[in-house]
């Protein structure tokens, strides 16, 4: 029977990163203005969802407080 004899770790690794290189260069990147408008959308909508959340938490708070009360 014969069995198939693995190639030393360090040239198995050396390989790996060879071709993650060979894709990495193959990567379609962005361009700095497509990159600041990304930005500020995903900060727009963080913010959007930090009133939204906050106008929630306050309502429930409020609601609580009347039930606590009663």
């Amino acid at each position: 029977m014969a069995e198939k004899k693995k190639t030393n770790v360090f040239r198995r690794i050396g390989s790996w990163f060879k071709k993650s290189w060979s894709e990495f260069k193959k990567v379609s990147w962005p361009t700095f203005n497509e990159v600041v408008k990304a930005t500020g959308v995903v900060l727009l909508v963080v913010v959007a969802f930090i009133i939204v959340l906050t106008v929630f938490d306050l309502g429930l708070t409020k609601l609580l407080e009347l039930l606590v009360q009663a």
